[in-house]
C-alpha cells in the first residue's frame, strides 16, 4: 500500500561498536528526480546518519579543553537544544572568536511552573549574559554559556522538570498553543494539553539526550505521558514508523528540515497558525461543548527564505481537512512521515514540507498523507474568522484567580524588570505562560494580590500595557546582532528607535496618535519573528539596511509582498512619510495599513508614495486620519 520504495543498508561498519542500533533507512526525496536528488545529500544528511543517534562526536567534544566543537557536533548540538555562537562585538584583533552557546528550552504552549522560571532566572544570571530571551515560539533562550558550563545548565532544567530536547534541529520544535489561561474553556484547555501530547509523540526516543547530559540516567520525574500518546506512537499499520529503531518516527536520518506545530482554537490566531507546517484547529463537540469532537488541519505554512535565490519563500499553511479527536496522533505522524519520506535532502534551502506542497499540489499530498493515515481525512468544518489576540493586561481565569500579560520590549528580560518579575513570581508561587508575542503572564493569581504585583511589575520598568504605544506592543524583532550568525544588520537593537522614528513621522503627516500597525523586524531573510504576515516589515539585507515588505495583516492570515530593497536607516524618514501620507489619503473607513497595501498592490502602493512624494505632505483630505481598529 505504501508509495514508498526505501533502500536499506547497515548503519554501521563491521566492528564499530559505536554505530549499529538498528538499519539506516534512506526515503524518497520530493521532485523530478528524486534518485539524482538522493545521490547528492547533503553533508548534514551523513552528519545525522554517522552519529550513532546524535551521539558522535559530539559526546567527545563537550569534554576537550576547547571553548567551541566542530561543524559536525555544531550540527548535532542544534537537536540537544542549543547553537554556537560568537559575540562579533567581543572580537580583538588576533584573539579569535569568541564563543559562547545559545539554550532553548521547550515549552509546550508556552506552559513554565513556578520552579522552572526561578531556575532560568538564576542559570541566566550565574552562567548566561544575564538577560533571559522569550522567543516568538514561546520558549525561553538562555545567551552566553560558555562550552565548559553546558553540562551544568543542561543537567540543572531537566532535574527541575524541564528540557531543551528537539528545540532545534531536523526535527518536531516547540509546539505552539493559545496562551490565554482560561480554566473555563474546554476549547482552550484541549489545545493546551494537545500541545503538550504533540511535543511528547514527537520526541526524540534514543536516550541520547540523557547519555549527554545526564551520563545515561534519565531523570525521573514526576511527569508521565499520556498512555494514548505511547500508544499511538507505537502503532505502525501504515508505515509511519521504522520497525526496530531507536527513533521509530525519525529514524538515523531525521526529518529532512525542522518541522513545526502549532494548535489553536477557532477564530484565535495568537499562533500565527498558517506559519506552520502543521496548523491544527481544536474543534468542540456542539451537543456537549466540554468534549472534543476533532480538529482541523493546516498543512505547508513556513517563513524561511533566502535573499537572491526566488526558489525558497514564505508560504501560508493549507486546508487539509478534518480528523476525528481519536485519529490525531495518527494524522500527525502522517504528517511528519510525509516530510521525512519526501521531502528534499540534497538542498536544504528547500527541505520543508512547504517545498513538498508547493510542488506537489494540495491533492497529491492529501492522497499520500491518506496513505500513512490510513484512512480518507473528512472536508474541513466552517470556522470563524481568526483575529489577533495579545492577552496582555489583567483578565479573569474564570476560576476565580487572574492572569496578569506583561509586555515585554522584544521579549528581553533583563535589569531592573527581571528582578521585579522575579519577586512577584518567587514571592506568590506563580506560574507563567510565555506567549507567541514574546511576552509573559502570569497565572493563577489571588485576586487580593493584584494591587501588590501591579506596583513591584511598575517599579521595575514593566508598566501596563496601554501605556506602552501600539506599534511597539505589535512588534517583535529576532536577536540578530551580534551574537546570530547568519544576521547583517541590527534587528533587536534597533526595532525601539525605528517604532519612535515611525511614530514621529506618523504624527507629521497627520496619523492619529495610536494608529495601529503591525510591525516585525529581522537581521537575515530566515523570518523568525513571522516577518513575512507582518503589515510593515524590515528584513535585513545589509549593514544597516533592509528590505522593506507591505501588505500582511494583524490576523496573519495574509502574506506581506517585498515592496523596496536596501532602504538604509538613515534614509528611514525619507522612505515611510510619503508611504504614510498616501497610506492618510487613500484608506478606506476604518482600513489597517496592511489592507491598504494589499488592496492596491505592489504597482499601485508606489503610485499613491509617489504622488504624495511629490506633492508634499499638503492637506490632508476628506477622511483622512481614521484609525484602525483598536488592539
Amino acid at each position: 500500500m505504501q508509495a514508498l520504495t526505501r533502500a536499506m543498508r547497515p548503519l554501521s561498519a563491521p566492528g564499530d561498536a559505536r554505530l549499529g542500533r538498528g538499519n539506516l533507512i534512506i526515503p524518497h526525496v520530493a521532485g523530478k528526480n528524486p534518485a539524482s536528488r538522493l545521490a547528492k545529500r547533503s553533508k548534514v544528511e551523513l552528519i545525522k546518519e554517522n552519529s550513532d543517534y546524535l551521539r558522535h562526536p559530539l559526546m567527545e567534544e563537550l569534554v576537550n579543553e576547547n571553548t567551541f566543537i566542530s561543524e559536525d557536533s555544531v550540527q548535532l548540538m542544534k537537536f540537544h537544544g542549543s547553537y554556537m555562537q560568537d559575540d562579533r562585538e567581543k572580537r580583538s584583533f588576533g584573539s579569535g572568536k569568541a564563543y559562547s552557546f545559545l539554550m532553548r528550552t521547550k515549552q509546550p504552549a508556552g506552559l513554565v511552573d513556578n520552579r522552572l522560571y526561578l531556575v532560568m532566572d538564576e542559570l541566566a544570571n550565574q552562567f548566561g549574559n544575564g538577560t533571559l530571551r522569550l522567543t516568538t515560539r514561546q520558549t525561553y533562550q538562555l545567551h552566553g554559556v560558555l562550552k565548559h558550563n553546558l553540562k551544568t545548565v543542561f543537567s540543572t532544567v531537566i532535574k527541575n522538570m524541564g528540557s531543551t530536547l528537539a528545540t532545534c534541529g531536523d526535527v518536531n520544535r516547540n509546539v505552539m498553543g493559545p496562551a490565554a489561561p482560561f480554566k473555563n474553556r474546554p476549547d482552550y484547555m484541549a489545545a493546551q494539553k494537545l500541545a503538550s501530547d504533540c511535543a511528547d509523540l514527537l520526541a526524540p526516543q534514543s536516550g541520547a539526550y540523557y547519555d549527554m547530559w545526564l551520563d545515561g540516567e534519565k531523570f525521573v520525574s514526576v511527569y508521565t505521558e499520556d498512555p494514548k500518546v505511547t500508544a499511538d506512537r507505537a502503532f505502525n499499520a501504515h508505515g509511519t514508523n521504522f520497525e526496530n529503531s531507536p527513533e521509530p518516527i525519525y529514524g538515523a536520518q531525521f526529518l529532512p528540515r525542522k518541522f513545526k506545530i502549532a494548535v489553536t482554537v477557532p477564530g484565535d490566531n495568537s499562533v500565527d497558525l498558517f506559519t506552520n507546517d502543521l496548523g491544527i484547529v481544536v474543534i468542540m463537540d456542539e451537543a456537549d461543548p466540554t468534549k472534543v469532537r476533532g480538529y482541523n488541519l493546516f498543512v505547508g505554512g513556513g517563513m524561511g527564505r533566502t535573499r537572491g535565490d526566488e526558489e525558497t519563500f514564505p508560504r501560508l499553511a493549507d486546508p487539509l481537512g478534518f480528523v476525528a479527536a481519536d485519529d490525531i496522533f495518527h494524522a500527525v505522524k502522517a504528517v511528519v512521515a510525509v516530510h521525512r519520506d519526501y521531502g528534499r535532502r540534497d538542498n536544504r534551502k528547500q527541505a520543508r514540507l512547504k517545498y513538498v506542497i508547493a510542488e506537489w499540489g494540495l491533492d497529491k499530498f492529501r492522497t499520500v498523507f491518506e496513505q500513512y493515515f490510513g484512512k480518507a481525512v473528512a472536508p474541513s468544518v466552517p470556522l470563524p474568522a481568526w483575529e489577533y489576540r495579545d492577552y496582555l493586561g489583567w483578565g479573569d481565569q474564570g476560576d476565580g484567580k487572574l492572569y496578569y500579560g506583561i509586555y515585554v520590549q522584544n521579549g528581553r528580560v533583563k535589569g531592573e524588570a527581571k528582578k521585579a518579575l522575579r519577586a512577584v513570581i518567587e514571592r506568590f508561587g506563580l506560574p507563567v505562560t510565555l506567549t507567541p508575542h514574546q511576552n509573559i503572564i502570569l497565572r493563577d493569581v489571588d485576586p487580593a494580590h493584584k494591587a501588590e504585583i501591579s506596583a513591584t511589575l511598575a517599579a521595575g520598568g514593566l508598566r501596563p500595557p496601554l501605556e506602552w504605544d501600539s506599534l511597539d506592543r505589535l512588534s517583535m524583532a529576532c536577536p540578530a546582532l551580534p551574537l546570530c550568525g547568519l544576521a547583517v544588520t541590527e534587528s533587536e537593537r534597533a526595532l525601539p528607535d525605528v517604532n519612535k522614528r515611525l511614530r514621529a513621522s506618523m504624527a507629521k503627516v497627520g496619523l492619529p496618535p495610536d494608529q495601529a500597525v503591525l510591525i516585525r523586524m529581522t537581521g537575515c531573510p530566515n523570518g523568525c519573528v513571522r516577518t513575512y504576515v507582518a503589515e510593515l516589515a524590515f528584513v535585513g539585507d545589509g549593514p544597516n539596511s533592509y528590505q522593506v515588505w507591505l501588505g500582511g495583516n494583524a490576523n496573519g492570515t495574509r502574506l506581506a509582498v517585498p515592496y523596496q530593497d536596501r532602504v538604509k536607516v538613515k534614509d528611514l524618514e525619507a522612505f515611510v512619510e510619503p508611504l504614510f501620507t498616501a497610506f492618510r489619503d487613500g484608506r478606506g473607513p476604518g482600513e489597517a495599513f496592511g489592507d491598504w497595501a494589499a488592496r492596491l498592490g505592489v504597482e499601485g502602493v508606489r503610485s499613491a508614495t509617489a504622488a504624495a512624494a511629490a506633492g508634499g505632505n499638503g492637506a490632508r483630505v476628506a477622511g483622512a486620519g481614521r484609525q484602525t481598529a483598536a488592539v
